[in-house]
């Protein structure tokens, strides 16, 4: 459709066409997969080494895109402030992110098992080589493979584990300029989606027929003359 108004408008300079008539297919928004605490659980406790146990905490404990996580260094951990700068994030953006002490003793664990000295997820000698990050794909690669081996059905990613902390922030009452801030959302509308997904707010508002009183009644089990199954 774009290049169809492209080449009437630019090039054939044609005037005497309604542009505006010319309507755009509108995309399917689907809402995004989230998982429970439950199956997140079962996910890490899934993973088949530290490498990827450490990758699916730091994912769902802060919410990064997996291009983040992928380029995290051993440098942007900052345990004095108890935070993780992500460099180069969407748009370009730098933003910190906190810490707990739970994901924090994690990381430690993981150090000292791995011994990383640039990337803190270094790819291998073999791959990239081991000054280089581990690739984006691989990070998204670690996820569904956690997933499948965890016995979970849903089509899960690296983004469903940022779709499942956003949610969990929303349910425990975060509010949404917080969960924008935490998530590098350049617009608050980006955010609101998560509304959608919440089941505290799901469940706020009373129901109508809960407010109303129905009497018991008896029906005749015999079928309705037109009835068809």
């Amino acid at each position: 459709m774009s290049a169809l108004r492209f080449l009437y408008r630019k090039v054939l300079k044609r005037r005497d066409i309604a542009y505006d008539d010319l309507i755009f297919p509108k995309v399917p928004r689907k809402l995004p997969v989230v998982l429970s605490p439950e199956e997140i659980t079962k996910m890490i406790e899934a993973a088949p080494n530290r490498l990827h146990r450490t990758i699916l905490m730091v994912l769902y404990a802060t919410g990064i895109r997996r291009t983040e996580a992928s380029l995290l260094k051993v440098s942007d951990i900052d345990s004095e402030r108890m935070v993780l700068h992500i460099h180069r994030g969407k748009g370009s953006r730098d933003r910190d992110v906190p810490m707990t002490p739970k994901l924090l003793e994690a990381l430690r664990e993981y150090f000292r098992w791995k011994r990383p000295r640039v990337y803190l997820f270094p790819s291998t000698e073999g791959h990239r080589g081991e000054e280089q990050p581990l690739s984006d794909h691989t990070i998204w690669y670690i996820c569904s493979e956690a997933a499948k081996r965890a016995g979970i059905k849903k089509t899960v990613g690296a983004h469903t584990l940022r779709h499942s902390f956003a949610t969990t922030l929303m349910e425990a009452g975060t509010d949404l300029r917080t969960i924008q801030l935490l998530m590098g959302h350049a617009h608050l509308e980006h955010t609101m989606v998560y509304l959608r997904l919440s089941q505290r707010h799901l469940h706020a508002a009373s129901n109508p027929l809960d407010q109303i009183t129905v009497g018991e009644q008896s029906f005749s089990r015999k079928r309705p003359e037109n009835y068809q199954a």
